[in-house]
């Protein structure tokens, strides 16, 4: 398991997007309230936007998270984020391959989804700056969600880690603190911010479900 690190502390409360939870609100009224509420980075994950929208969505919301002071990465796509200057990008095992990625980005955070150890060691060796390890839980937010790890699965990798691990799939504030007890830096959430009417009161209770120290 890794120390703690400053891009550990950036993870801690990760809010990933998702169109049809934003129910036509404003993306960045609604990233306000959630980073208001203590989310302390953004993911841009949209899969039905063009390459052409996400990049400008992208750089609409670089604006806003850069005066938060929270670091916005690009969910897939590694070109969006360069060209928006975003802070990095967090790719699929499907995606561009991670060490590529690493070329052609060396200065921005990427972070790599595993499900496995066998996964987790090679996104380690490729130089992803932190793992998503996933499903922690059951989720709705993604269709082809690889199988689900529990809290066992989720510790068993993150003792493994010589990264920063963040758990992502069905995390609510009930199950939350028990992701970080088992070895987790943070915890990706989507419908729990977002399904709410009120995301700075969904994230504010996630981070008072999380413990003080880790």
């Amino acid at each position: 398991m890794p120390t703690a690190s400053p891009l550990a502390a950036q993870l801690r409360l990760y809010l990933a997007t998702d169109r049809a939870l934003m129910r036509g609100r404003d993306w960045g009224e609604v990233i306000a309230a959630a980073v208001a509420g203590g989310v302390t980075a953004v993911q841009l994950r949209d899969k039905e936007a063009s390459a052409r929208e996400l990049y400008e969505l992208a750089v609409r919301l670089l604006s806003l998270t850069r005066r938060l002071g929270v670091p916005l990465l690009i969910n897939d796509r590694l070109d969006v984020a360069l060209a928006a200057d975003a802070d990095g990008a967090h790719l699929g095992q499907d995606d561009l391959p991670l060490a590529a990625a690493r070329r052609l980005a060396p200065g921005k955070i990427l972070g790599c989804s595993v499900n496995t150890p066998e996964q987790l060691a090679a996104a380690e060796a490729a130089g992803a700056d932190y793992a998503g390890l996933g499903a922690a839980f059951a989720t709705s937010t993604k269709n082809d969600a690889p199988p689900v790890l529990g809290l066992d699965g989720v510790a068993r990798l993150t003792r493994a880690a010589r990264i920063p691990c963040v758990a992502i799939g069905g995390i609510t504030a009930a199950n939350a603190a028990g992701l970080l007890a088992s070895g987790a830096a943070g915890v990706c959430v989507i419908s729990a911010i977002l399904g709410s009417a009120d995301p700075r009161a969904a994230a504010a209770a996630l981070w008072r479900a999380l413990p003080a120290d880790r």
